[in-house]
């Protein structure tokens, strides 16, 4: 499975990105699956909902499925959170990946980046950001876009996976 990245810190854009991203590469007739890393604790039900209850009642994993989509909801209970590459193996196959976070593993990456963070870049200490998108001028080796040029940038994208 072909796996990109789009990462960089609060508030540069990767969201928005990876949004943007989906929308113009689905349209060019690729599938695309997404992986989101959350630095949180986040649920997808919430209480009183059936499912919520099953979980805090002790179900390691609780499946909801409806006539529109199917979710599979699995509690650690302590255990380490799985490697990217083993929720990678928990997907169905499609022809592009796209990851939003999980930076410090080895899959190729652009990062993002806006002027009103003014935070410093990720690329300059890490090989597999392949390019930045930003809304202003930085000054790095890899090939720039304008954060808002979505097309080129997937045209990047797709180039760098053989797509």
């Amino acid at each position: 499975m072909r796996v990109f990245g789009v990462v960089g810190y609060k508030n540069t854009g990767k969201t928005g990105l990876m949004e943007r991203l989906v929308t113009e590469i689905t349209g060019r007739g690729f599938t695309v699956s997404t992986v989101k890393h959350a630095h949180h604790n986040f649920d997808v039900d919430h209480e009183g909902k059936d499912s919520y209850r099953h979980r805090t009642a002790g179900a390691s994993q609780v499946l909801l499925s409806s006539g529109n989509r199917w979710a599979l909801m699995s509690e650690l209970r302590g255990a380490d959170e799985p490697a990217l590459d083993v929720l990678l193996g928990k997907l169905d196959p499609v022809d592009l990946v796209l990851i939003e976070g999980y930076k410090r593993d080895s899959h190729p990456k652009i990062e993002t980046y806006r002027s009103a963070t003014n935070g410093r870049l990720l690329a300059p200490n890490d090989p597999t950001i392949l390019a930045i998108a930003a809304d202003c001028a930085v000054d790095a080796e890899q090939p720039k876009f304008d954060l808002d040029h979505t097309a080129a940038i997937a045209d990047f994208i797709l180039a760098q996976v053989g797509l």
